[in-house]
């Protein structure tokens, strides 16, 4: 029998992809409900503020091959 999971279908390259997958481990499993393939995922609903947070926080922090001057 089908099953319904309620959530937010996120699409997005492969490397943002990896982000939210490490994201989620290291928060116990709370953000993604199904990982589909590479590029998709469902996303529990009433974290998805809060991942996109995380996302950006992420994106802040410089790479070694970024200047900071």
């Amino acid at each position: 029998m089908p099953r319904a999971t309620a959530g937010t279908l996120v699409q997005c390259d492969p490397s943002i992809k990896a982000i939210i997958s490490k994201i989620n481990e290291e928060n116990g499993g709370l953000y993604i409900s199904e990982d589909i393939d590479d590029e998709t995922c469902l996303i529990n609903t009433k974290k998805l503020d809060e991942l996109k947070q995380k996302l950006k926080d992420a994106s802040a922090i410089p790479h070694p091959t970024q200047s900071t001057h």
